[in-house]
């Protein structure tokens, strides 16, 4: 039976196998244990909240969300930073569960929205657009990256 759940310190060991596969398809080297330190932050500091999908107490997905806040509208919103499903559970209605689960969320914290940003790539960019993501082509996005030491 497929369920989701909201995710704790207790859960981490579970979700960190999701979240370094998920930065292994984002072209990054695997670290498990900084995984899970960086995780285990976040979840300490209430820093993000995660959403884990269990198949019988197997995890096969999850999305981790950040607050922000918008200036302009002077309202929070959450940056829907990471959605991660193991692939052969694609395109069974794991990551539309996962998003809607996001939604409920935001409406819960009474927040603007979600906003999300994704490769031109990924092939979830038609999910995003069913599920009524509107992608915003008005804007650029600019990063600095800050020197390393």
């Amino acid at each position: 039976m497929i369920r989701i759940i909201k995710a704790s310190e207790e859960h981490i060991a579970l979700i960190v196998p999701l979240f370094d596969d998920y930065r292994i398809f984002y072209d990054q080297d695997s670290d498990k244990e900084r995984a899970s330190l960086f995780l285990e932050k976040r979840l300490k500091s209430d820093e993000s909240i995660i959403f884990l999908v269990l198949d019988d107490d197997v995890p096969i997905g999850f999305t981790q969300l950040y607050t922000t806040f918008s200036s302009v509208s002077m309202e929070s919103f959450y940056i829907l930073n990471d959605l991660y499903v193991l692939s052969k559970f694609r395109g069974k209605g794991v990551g539309e569960s996962l998003l809607e689960r996001a939604k409920e969320q935001c409406k819960l914290m009474n927040y603007k929205g979600l906003a999300l940003e994704t490769s031109v790539n990924n092939p979830a960019q038609h999910l995003y657009e069913r599920l009524d993501w509107k992608k915003d082509i008005e804007h650029f996005r600019y990063f600095w990256s800050s020197p390393k030491n």
